[in-house]
């Protein structure tokens, strides 16, 4: 009995976080368009880390790329 109350306890639980995904509505999207909620964050250092990437992997190409200039992949 008290492991079946558990359970119940347990889905109901599941259920309410479940319902917190429930999507985005239309008249949210424009605070989730704001340049804080990007991902990459401040253009200007994604530049600056993008030359830095470009600069050390020499013949890869940067970001995103595999090896190396090195060889040691």
């Amino acid at each position: 009995m008290n492991k079946k109350i558990l359970s119940v306890v347990a889905a109901l639980v599941l259920l309410s976080q479940l319902s917190g995904c429930a999507g985005v509505k239309p008249w949210q999207r424009d605070l989730l368009a704001k340049p804080q909620m990007s991902l990459d964050g401040d253009a200007i250092i994604m530049g600056y880390e993008d030359h830095t990437y470009f600069s050390k992997e020499a013949s890869s190409g940067g970001r995103g790329f595999g090896g190396g200039g090195c060889g040691c992949n």
